[in-house]
């Protein structure tokens, strides 16, 4: 901030000393012709002429100034008015000093060097630092005293901080190691999907080892000119030795951290020198200089062989989606700032959140918490976190959306196929709840919840996944006939043709090819084949053999129970969404209960505005299933 006052400052004074230089050798009044002055030297219109060089400033016996200017050829024009009887004056030679001479001549070139810095300032980062830290590290050091979190705070990697245990270990007590002639792994990688906590850790880690933590990402280093990326990363591990023992925690090191030899021009890419000169600093420092190198990535596939070898991130740790009972703990986390109602029942929060990372349940308790202040409530309910929860998993609601009641009831068909079909055929996960309110880009939802976390699928659970997700179409058939039936399963078609086909050419679950693996393969011409044109064609039979038995089995399913499937869609139309409790008692052909909440209302009128693409695809379970 001094500086940048300073500088300005500068640049003022300059501009007013240039300013007032200009102004003090100019006179004010019109300038007329030299004739016309000869001309009232003649006629005795003058008061007064002062003589200044070649500029002179002339006062009429009017009091009206102006001045003209003496042409270099007349050497007579003191004479002339000496001749007149005017009074004239001379003043002296005025020349600017030799500091505003310097100015006025440099000052365009203190300009263009201005402008240059500018320039380099903005390219360095919106103007923090300055020309000269081209070089210097982007990393922000945190204290101990600002390192909050600890391993209480990271629920759901358990596995993970046993891995970390030890490194704080040393970071605390390095004599401990040293002594047996332990050595402490220098750098350590955290390889997971994004949202899953890596950068947590590090904090966590740091904050328990209690030292300072380095944090920087791995775009910070690479910039425009070639050897700044280098010099970022020698300056980075010069603070950390001066500030060790501590922690120098990289984030997204594949952006620098890429195998090399992909560069466009070779060894001097500047990527490729930056990750040059953090091998040669990581393997630079000893055992006993107390820095320990944690990095984060995605992908650690892509990242060069010489970064994950002994003696550099020779430890990877694993943070992976938490299972059931780690996702359960992270919402402990989560919810501790949150005033909770007595019907929140975490357990089974995380059993209907498979394939949720930590981030995503953050975001779960905070979309439940608005829910809930929305509605001017002191506490939030269960009912917020499945609202939250169906927002996230199928979209927003979308109830003003115009649909025909023949719409309605189609959608009321096509997911009561889905809901009948999922909680009869063997092996599939129990169904959750029934909604036709339109979501995201669905008219309506069949959703079904597992009752814990799948590892594995066998083939009993795979076919009873695909009679599923055809189940709304078949229902559609057997109500409307085949001429009838909609484009609205066509998200169901795509997944059930892609795991019958999966279950052929990956998990060995053709009769006629056997447990093998058949691969294609894509390139910017579409998918190629590795496979011959006869093996291609037994695929091809056996992907369709599993999704006739299948779909007839949904016909036949359905068929044995139109009563149910007749009733399931009246429910549907009077009370939009029915849960588990509802289902079963319409499975086994009880007289249903209204839903939790639910009053009597006004049968809303028939709308008779079409919904514009509403034979769109109408989602199930199943999409969302597969991602668990």
């Amino acid at each position: 901030m001094v500086k940048n006052l300073l500088i300005w400052g500068i640049i003022a004074v300059v501009l007013i000393a240039v300013f007032n230089q200009f102004s003090s050798m100019s006179s004010s009044g019109p300038q007329v012709n030299y004739t016309t002055f000869n001309s009232d030297i003649k006629n005795g219109k003058l008061k007064n002429i002062v003589i200044n060089g070649r500029e002179v400033n002339v006062k009429t016996n009017n009091n009206e100034s102006y001045i003209t200017y003496i042409p270099y050829y007349d050497n007579k024009l003191v004479d002339y008015i000496v001749e007149h009887n005017i009074p004239l004056e001379g003043t002296p030679d005025e020349k600017p000093s030799l500091l505003v001479s310097i100015l006025i001549s440099w000052f365009p070139i203190l300009l263009l060097i201005g402008f240059w810095i500018f320039i380099m300032r903005q390219m360095q980062g919106g103007g923090k630092g300055g020309p000269m830290s081209v070089g210097k590290s982007k990393a922000k050091m945190l204290t101990p005293d600002q390192v909050k979190t600890r391993f209480t705070d990271v629920a759901g990697s358990e596995e993970a901080k046993q891995e970390v245990t030890e490194v704080v270990d040393f970071l605390r007590d390095p004599s401990k190691y040293q002594k047996l002639g332990g050595r402490i792994p220098k750098g350590i990688l955290m390889v997971g999907p994004p949202g899953t906590g890596k950068t947590l850790l590090a904090r966590a880690i740091a904050g328990e080892a209690n030292v300072p933590f380095f944090s920087m990402s791995g775009s910070d280093f690479v910039e425009m000119f070639v050897g700044v990326g280098a010099s970022r990363v020698r300056d980075l591990f010069e603070q950390a030795r001066k500030h060790a023992p501590c922690i120098i925690f990289i984030d997204e090191i594949d952006a620098v951290g890429r195998k090399r030899g992909g560069g466009s021009m070779g060894g001097h890419d500047e990527r490729e020198q930056t990750l040059n000169q953090m091998l040669v600093e990581m393997d630079g420092f000893e055992t006993n200089s107390g820095i320990i190198i944690i990095a984060a990535t995605n992908r650690a596939d892509i990242l060069d062989p010489a970064l994950l070898r002994p003696g550099r991130f020779d430890r990877q740790v694993q943070i992976g989606l938490p299972d059931m009972k780690g996702r359960e703990q992270i919402l402990g986390v989560h919810v501790r700032k949150v005033p909770l109602d007595t019907n929140v029942n975490l357990a089974i929060l995380a059993r209907g959140t498979p394939g949720y990372s930590g981030a995503d349940l953050a975001n779960l308790v905070n979309e439940a918490a608005l829910f809930a202040a929305r509605r001017n409530k002191r506490l939030v309910s269960m009912d917020e976190f499945e609202e939250a929860k169906d927002k996230i998993n199928m979209g927003t609601e979308r109830r003003s959306l115009s649909m025909t009641q023949e719409v309605l009831t189609n959608t009321a068909y096509h997911e009561a196929g889905h809901a009948i079909v999922g909680y009869l055929v063997p092996e599939h996960d129990p169904l959750h709840k029934v909604t036709i309110i339109p979501r995201g880009g669905a008219l309506g939802v069949a959703f079904f919840l597992p009752e814990g976390d799948e590892v594995s699928r066998n083939r009993t659970k795979l076919e009873s996944m695909i009679s599923t997700a055809y189940a709304g179409r078949v229902a559609e058939g057997l109500i409307y006939g085949e001429d009838k039936i909609s484009t609205g399963a066509s998200s169901d078609i795509r997944y059930a043709s892609n795991v019958a086909r999966a279950m052929v050419t990956e998990w060995g679950f053709s009769e006629r090819l056997g447990p093998l693996f058949f691969e294609y393969e894509e390139s910017a011409y579409g998918v190629m084949k590795k496979i011959s044109d006869e093996t291609a064609r037994i695929i091809d039979e056996d992907v369709q053999a599993i999704i006739k038995r299948n779909y007839a089995r949904s016909q036949q399913i359905l068929t044995d129970n139109i009563d149910i499937l007749h009733a399931m869609k009246d429910a549907l139309l009077k009370y939009e969404t029915i849960s588990a409790k509802q289902i079963k008692e319409l499975m086994e052909r009880k007289p249903i209960t209204p839903p939790d909440g639910w009053t009597e209302k006004e049968e809303s009128a028939t709308k008779d505005i079409p919904v514009e693409g509403s034979q769109k695809s109408i989602e199930t379970d199943d999409d969302s299933s597969e991602n668990n």
